[in-house]
């Protein structure tokens, strides 16, 4: 018979099918001695209820209860059970925009990502570009696509980000490493991919695909979504980084409003959003060492 790490394996990519394992682990753990498989839909019912306890954001609660689908799906699939449960459960919490510290990361910890060994040589130092942005300045996925070379002040050793309709534009320093990092990309590996699409007209955007095309944001999703599997059990993405970045900052005893400019916010409320009490801070350690507590 199929195991379900082969099931899972066969499905989704391998990314998805780590998190699915992990959700359905605590599931396995949460009912005594192999009980899940004869769960109810009122347990799980009762199961999604230790999930929002444990979880603030809905978006969390629901990725979980994607992931119980899955497993009696497979259920299903190897003929161990007939019905799925928790197929009839539908949640409709509305998703919040409060910072979820659990899936917060330390400055030691986002400095991991520049540590990857590249696959694809040509986008060697575009990766480190795209990372570097994310975990020093705490760009937005958004500010980083529309940034263009004519944006990188290598005298002064600052970026200038452009306005938007959530961000205020402003002008940032550039890490020591940084400076030579980006000159060696402009000046040696993105002229190399601007030869790849020579057939369309050349752009001035700062960060390119493997293409030669200006990048949109998809790129660096998927480029952050290969780290995944350093932090199986918290959400990173580029929107999580940023939001780390500045919860640092503040950790580290920056006024609000020098964080405010750093991070472009239009509104004082937006970056007290960020703040951490200790007991906030310490709620989300249990929340991440001990997730079943």
């Amino acid at each position: 018979m199929i195991s379900l790490q082969e099931y899972l394996q066969s499905r989704y990519s391998p990314l998805t099918a780590k998190r699915y394992r992990f959700d359905i682990a605590n599931l396995l753990c949460y009912f005594p001695q192999g009980k899940a498989r004869q769960a109810t839909y009122r347990e799980l019912l009762d199961y999604v209820g230790v999930l929002r306890k444990k979880y603030a954001n809905p978006d969390t609660v629901k990725c979980a209860l994607q992931s119980v689908k899955k497993y009696y799906q497979y259920l299903q699939h190897t003929h161990q059970r007939k019905d799925n449960p928790a197929q009839a459960i539908r949640l409709r919490d509305k998703s919040t925009k409060d910072v979820q510290l659990q899936d917060l990361f330390s400055e030691k910890e986002l400095a991991l990502l520049l540590e990857r060994k590249e696959r694809y040589r040509d986008l060697e130092l575009r990766n480190q570009v795209v990372i570097s942005l994310l975990i020093y300045q705490g760009l937005a996925t958004g500010e980083i696509t529309r940034l263009s070379v004519n944006d990188i002040n290598f005298k002064e050793g600052i970026i200038s980000i452009g306005s938007s309709r959530r961000n205020h534009a402003r002008k940032l320093s550039l890490q020591a490493a940084q400076v030579m990092l980006l000159h060696e990309y402009i000046t040696q590996e993105r002229p190399r991919l601007l030869g790849y699409a020579a057939s369309q007209p050349e752009t001035d955007t700062l960060i390119l695909t493997k293409l030669g095309t200006a990048e949109t944001g998809e790129g660096i999703s998927y480029l952050v979504s290969t780290f995944r599997h350093l932090f199986p059990d918290r959400r990173l993405n580029p929107k999580t980084i940023r939001q780390s970045v500045i919860a640092n900052l503040l950790k580290k005893g920056k006024d609000l409003r020098v964080v405010q400019t750093f991070a472009g916010h239009k509104y004082p409320s937006a970056t007290e959003r960020y703040k951490q009490s200790q007991i906030e801070e310490l709620k989300a350690q249990v929340n991440k060492y001990h997730p079943m507590g």
